[in-house]
């Protein structure tokens, strides 16, 4: 059995991305506070350390075909998250926006609560467009350029932010933004979970907004702990050439 009181949770993630499913049902957060101590972690979550750890250990362990991210170029995982989870946010967000729209109209009366919900959705898409098109605009295309220039064996190349630590850091300040965020619309719908009166639509909307919650998380860690670490690590030491 792994030493668990000595690993961040990130660590823990990287090594078997399955463990998401146990950290999130415990209410452990895996991406925007990925680097605190796995027991730490717990204890902010009011969870019990031994059952959390006794069921990391009980689920299935990765197939060997099974995505190993720390082992990818670091321009591969940028791509994998361009096309998957960037995507997703375009694709997936406005029709979870439409949906939702329509079951506040019919049942906002006697769950005021849904039109924070809806509110903070909302908000939550507008703020994630912003910060993919930053993304997209401004800091992949940097970390292509200094993955291009590891596998030239040339030195870093000028950015115009200086540092790629320096977006990185607005990046990760962003993601902790929209992790409050769905923390606030988890409690509000009491975890995703419908009423007895909930037709079908309103379930419907709970599980895809939990759905979109779960990626967005997966998304976070990916940048985070893998993407954002080797990007810094790498501009480090392509400075030293």
């Amino acid at each position: 059995m792994k030493d668990y009181n000595n690993l961040r949770v990130a660590e823990i993630v990287t090594d078997n991305i399955l463990t998401t499913q146990v950290l999130s049902k415990f209410g452990i957060d895996f991406c925007c506070n990925g680097q605190q101590k796995f027991t730490e972690a717990v204890e902010k979550a009011g969870a019990n350390a031994q059952e959390v750890i006794e069921t990391l250990e009980n689920i299935q362990k990765p197939l060997k075909d099974s995505i190993d991210f720390k082992t990818w170029p670091l321009d591969l995982v940028c791509d994998y998250i361009l096309k998957k989870y960037h995507r997703y946010i375009r694709v997936v967000g406005p029709q979870i926006q439409a949906l939702l729209k329509k079951v506040v109209s019919v049942h906002g009366g006697e769950h005021p609560s849904l039109f924070e919900v809806q509110e903070l959705f909302e908000m939550s898409l507008a703020e994630l467009y912003r910060h993919i098109r930053k993304e997209e605009e401004v800091l992949f295309p940097y970390i292509y350029s200094l993955y291009n220039s590891f596998l030239m064996g040339a030195p870093a190349p000028a950015f115009h932010c200086g540092s790629v630590a320096n977006p990185i850091e607005v990046m990760k300040i962003e993601h902790s933004e929209e992790g409050e965020r769905y923390k606030h619309i988890a409690e509000l719908t009491g975890g995703y979970e419908a009423p007895e009166d909930a037709c079908d639509s309103y379930r419907l909307v709970l599980q895809q907004m939990k759905e979109f919650n779960e990626a967005l998380h997966e998304h976070i860690h990916l940048e985070n702990n893998i993407v954002f670490p080797k990007a810094i690590e790498l501009e480090r030491e392509l400075q030293k050439l």
